[in-house]
């Protein structure tokens, strides 16, 4: 298992090399010249003053050197310095966003699994009735809604004309903390994000819960006369959970970006709302930063969830 930790851990590594190689040269290739993200609009610079300010840069050097000369520096924890935020350092400013972009997705996931599993289950067993039927149209419409379009439905119907929830922000401005009210402005914007993963979960379930419930050993144990809950529980939904697993870890990635609609929508101050200021800004060093975080925080996770892989089936041999 070491070994095997090792060597995913490598395989990470070079695709978070890939990862900010492809995002370097994509924000090289975007419209414009980087220098003008440094130059103030409000003071006239000579063309001389803006050469100066590319050497100093070093934008002068060749693509390759430049995006060696930034990866040397982000090995050692310096990402940067922000262009838009007067000089602030990268790192902090990301890993300050970085909490509230966790605890949403985190609580969205967690909605998604508990609800996607039970949805699935019970779907599964009462398979072709009225209530499979239900489940399914609704992971339909899950599935085919667009995280931008559920953001922006959830909080015209739940703040705006319902009410019950805050419409923005991740705690009341001037008020003193309390769990309460993070709960209050975490609720909605994590079950709305929870929606569509939550339909792909119930729809995995349901398909390979009712593959495994065709299974000898399932047929034998109902033969045996074993009680038809410990069937399922016991027997079935353990199995069954395996392509699950994988689709939650696959889904990480995803919700990242549904997250980014989510947190500019209502306003939470993650990583997602980071990036988009920092994309509307041509902040580079920032957009170059959340990236390089949110792609090693993906890896992580995919190398988590093969590892509850194998735990969830003891047969399953780590080569």
């Amino acid at each position: 298992m070491l070994s095997y930790i090792l060597r995913r851990l490598a395989t990470g590594l070079l695709m978070l090399v890939a990862l900010s190689m492809l995002v370097f040269i994509l924000l090289r290739l975007a419209p414009g010249d980087p220098i003008d993200a440094y130059v103030n609009p409000n003071v006239a610079m000579s063309q001389a003053e803006m050469e100066a300010l590319r050497t100093r840069l070093g934008l002068d050097q060749p693509l390759p050197i430049q995006y060696l000369a930034w990866l040397q520096a982000a090995v050692t924890g310096d990402l940067g310095y922000s262009i838009q935020r007067n000089g602030v350092r990268v790192l902090p400013l990301v890993l300050e966003r970085i909490g509230p972009t966790i605890l949403l997705m985190a609580a969205g996931l967690a909605i998604a699994i508990v609800t996607g599993i039970a949805a699935g289950i019970l779907s599964a067993v009462r398979r072709n009735s009225p209530t499979d039927i239900g489940f399914s149209v609704v992971a339909f419409f899950g599935i085919s809604s667009p995280a931008f379009l559920t953001a922006i439905l959830g909080l015209y119907l739940f703040s705006v004309v319902l009410r019950w929830a805050p419409s923005g922000g991740m705690l009341t401005p001037g008020a003193p903390f309390s769990v309460g009210d993070l709960l209050s402005h975490l609720i909605l914007p994590a079950c709305l994000l929870s929606i569509g993963h939550a339909a792909l979960i119930m729809r995995y379930m349901r398909a390979s819960l009712l593959e495994v419930l065709n299974q000898d050993y399932v047929r034998t144990a109902r033969a045996k006369g074993v009680k038809e809950s410990w069937v399922i529980m016991k027997h079935a939904v353990r199995n069954a959970l395996l392509p699950v697993v994988t689709l939650i870890g696959s889904t990480v990635g995803i919700a990242v970006g549904g997250a980014i609609f989510i947190e500019s929508v209502f306003n939470w101050p993650g990583m997602g709302l980071l990036l988009i200021n920092a994309v509307d800004t041509r902040d580079y060093p920032v957009i170059m930063g959340a990236t390089l975080i949110i792609g090693a925080c993906v890896i992580v996770v995919n190398l988590l969830t093969d590892i509850a892989y194998a735990a969830v089936d003891p047969r399953i041999q780590v080569a």
